[in-house]
């Protein structure tokens, strides 16, 4: 058998150098921002209620549940989502 995955919008934010407290400030909920070395990084909850970690480069994606994220990386997804007009 063959499935093909529904149409789905998400919400996300790009995690970069030049936004990160934007998209800090964007998600709700249990987040902290932190350190990894000199990179800064996002801590917070997932659907699951496990600790994921955003780095500088991945996506963040509202799930959900309110107050819950999940980070994709960017190879990942610019292969599973495109932009809506």
């Amino acid at each position: 058998m063959k499935f093909r995955k529904k149409p789905l919008e998400i919400e996300a934010e790009h995690f970069t150098e030049e936004n990160k407290n934007r998209v800090f400030n964007w998600m709700a909920g249990n987040r902290v921002a932190g350190f990894e070395g000199d990179a800064p990084i996002i801590k917070f909850m997932t659907i699951h209620g496990d600790i994921a970690v955003a780095r500088i480069g991945d996506w963040v994606v509202k799930d959900s549940a309110p107050g819950t994220y999940y980070p994709v990386k960017p190879g990942v997804f610019a292969k599973t989502y495109e932009a809506v007009e």
